[in-house]
Parts: C-alpha cells; sequence; structure tokens
C-alpha cells in the first residue's frame, strides 16, 4: 500500500558549531546546572562530535568557531547571535559569565565576511530565543532576552517578530520548549508558555506537534530540523515517533552531558542563513 504520510523536503543548511573543549558546570544560571555535578569534557566532546557527524551525514555544511579558555559555555553557540538573510544579530548575554562569548562570535562573523553585524544594545540570547519560522521570528520573553530586544530584531533582521513569554524556568530559552519543523510546522511544549502564548500559537500553528511532559523534559523540543530530517535527543522517543508518522526523519543523537549545562542539539548548533 502507499504511503499517506506527507512527504518532506530537506533543504541542505550551513551551521557554526564550536567544540567544547573547555566545557564545564563551574556556575548555575539556569536550573539544569549544578556545580556538584562536574561535567567531562571528554565525554562531552564525543557526545558533540556524534551531532557534527549526523549534521555532515545529512549534507548540511559545518563551520567552526574556535573555543576560549575561561569560557565553558561556548559550545552553546545558538545563544550567540541570530542570522537571518546575511543580516548578523550578535547577542548581548544577561548573566556576566557567558558575555564575552558576543565578542567571539562578532570576530568570526566579521572574520569571514558578514556584513552587516550589529551588537544587541537590550539583552538577546541569538537563537536561543529568536527562532525563524518561515516568514515570522517567534521570540521568547520570560527568562533572558528582553521585550526590547524583539523590537530590535524586527528592525535589524527585518521579519515581523512574534513575542511568545516563557512561564517554567526548567525551559529558559525558546529553543528548549519549541522547535521550527519547517517554513509552516513547528512543535512545543504547551505548559512552558504563558496561557495568552498558547493562544496564539494554537492560532498560528493548528497542526503542530505537541510534545509530551516526559519528552520535554530530556530536551526533546532542543532540535535542529532541516525540513525533513530532525536531530533530537535519542531519549525522546515518543517525540521521534510522532515525527516519523508525520514524515519527518527523526536523527536520534546522545547528548545527556552537554544537558547538564542546560543544553541540548539545538543550543550547539546556530544556523547561518545566506542573504
Amino acid at each position: 500500500m502507499r504511503s499517506t504520510r506527507p512527504a518532506r523536503a530537506a533543504r541542505r543548511r550551513r551551521y557554526l558549531l564550536c567544540p567544547p573543549v573547555h566545557f564545564a558546570v563551574e556556575y548555575a544560571i539556569n536550573p539544569w546546572m549544578d556545580p556538584t555535578r562536574p561535567a567531562d569534557p571528554g565525554t562531552a566532546l564525543r557526545q558533540w562530535n556524534e551531532l557534527r557527524t549526523a549534521l555532515r551525514g545529512l549534507g548540511h555544511r559545518v563551520e567552526l568557531l574556535a573555543p576560549l579558555p575561561g569560557l565553558p559555555d561556548m559550545v552553546f553557540t545558538a545563544n550567540g547571535a541570530t542570522v537571518v538573510d546575511g543580516r548578523v544579530l550578535v547577542a548581548r548575554f544577561r548573566h556576566r559569565e557567558r558575555a564575552a562569548e558576543a565578542q567571539a562570535h562578532r570576530r568570526w562573523f566579521l572574520a569571514s565576511g558578514y556584513r552587516p553585524v550589529h551588537t544587541a544594545g537590550p539583552v538577546n540570547e541569538g537563537e536561543g530565543d529568536l527562532l525563524l519560522a518561515g516568514p515570522r521570528i517567534l521570540a521568547a520573553a520570560g527568562f533572558r532576552t528582553s521585550r526590547a530586544a524583539h523590537r530590535e530584531a524586527r528592525r535589524i533582521l527585518g521579519r515581523p517578530v512574534v513575542t511568545l513569554t516563557l512561564v517554567d524556568p526548567r525551559f529558559y530559552h525558546l529553543d528548549t520548549a519549541l522547535a521550527v519543523l519547517d517554513d509552516e510546522r513547528i512543535m512545543y511544549y504547551p505548559p512552558a508558555f504563558a496561557t495568552a502564548s498558547r493562544r496564539l500559537l494554537r492560532a498560528l500553528y493548528p497542526d503542530a506537534i505537541l510534545a509530551s511532559a516526559a519528552d520535554a523534559a530530556v530536551f526533546g523540543l532542543n532540535a535542529v530540523s532541516d525540513g525533513r530530517h530532525v536531530v533530537l535527543p535519542a531519549a525522546a522517543r515518543g517525540l521521534a515517533a510522532r515525527l516519523h508518522a508525520e514524515g519527518y526523519v527523526p536523527v536520534p543523537v546522545r547528548m545527556p552531558e552537554l544537558l547538564k549545562g542546560g543544553g541540548g542539539p539545538k543550543c550547539c548548533v546556530l544556523e547561518l542563513r545566506p542573504a
């Protein structure tokens, strides 16, 4: 019998990653971080390499940002900037422990020939809270990125911005509670959002995939999609089954060591969108 699952089309992407050479849990700036539970950089590097290999195996181009000592969270490149149509908006981190990462990102973009490269004025944690979804940017406030940053992003990146409010501190960035699958489809965990934001998401995406509490708790929504393949934590088995039923191809990766820092596959991946 012919499959009734819709055909999904992949689009080749370009990503910026940073090896977790200096990765450690030395402070606590989100509920997942506990300095009494140390992370092993060697294990983190092996798991990160699994992610990089998966992305390259799907045909995507992977660029590397050089890790710097004293910045253990640089592996989470998604927080460093947002790139739309070749325009770069570099982050301004809320916590001083990560502040210097913004300059490292800015230097990389300038050295790589990107123009224009803007540095955020208000607090803005990059693709952690600003996700391009087809014609619009879905933007979160509540824990890290400020609402003023949403207005700045609209002006600099040239796309309409939809503001969403996060309410569960475990899901402190938008990319921990919502993933963009393609230009028209998302998946998300409703309890992570304020009531008004849930209503807005239902109106915009009536056919969204809704994650269970169990899959959200293992960062199943911290996923990277090329429109067909969805790279997500291996522990999110229920979500993988839902994606498969909807015609997507789940690509599971194991990254529990990086979860100790409050990150998963998407946190480690910044998409470089050309003009």
